[in-house]
């Protein structure tokens, strides 16, 4: 087994953040554990990419932020952009990277690192 870490996002609705997570962004479920299918826990995957979402996980911070380090950001933007609502465009980085941002159902940001584009 490889050593991971893996980001925890808060969610209000396990159901809602499932939809979101792999309807829309094209991850797949790894693992869920919930009853209701409401709260609980979920764990998807993207490739190399894992997150893992705990409804209604009381007593740690809200709105929390993941990076997903991809090697195509417009790639992603041009898939998600078409799929859900409140995609920002991506733009260059003074630091050297190509970003954009979007939030899921419950508030969290997934922030999208790329190259720029011709590798600079």
């Amino acid at each position: 087994m490889t050593e991971l870490a893996v980001a925890i996002l808060p969610t209000d609705d396990l159901a809602a953040a499932k939809a979101f997570y792999v309807d829309g962004l094209g991850f797949r479920v790894l693992w869920e554990a919930s009853e209701d299918g409401h709260s609980g826990l979920l764990g998807v995957a993207r490739g190399t990419m894992q997150i893992t979402l705990d409804g209604p996980m009381e007593g740690h911070g809200r709105n929390a932020c993941v990076s997903l380090h991809v090697n195509d950001a417009d790639a992603y933007y041009n898939e998600w952009s078409v799929k859900v609502q409140g995609v920002n465009a991506p733009r260059d980085q003074e630091w050297g990277a190509r970003t954009f941002d979007l939030h899921d159902p419950s508030g969290n940001t997934i922030f999208v690192i790329g190259p720029l584009r011709g590798g600079a």
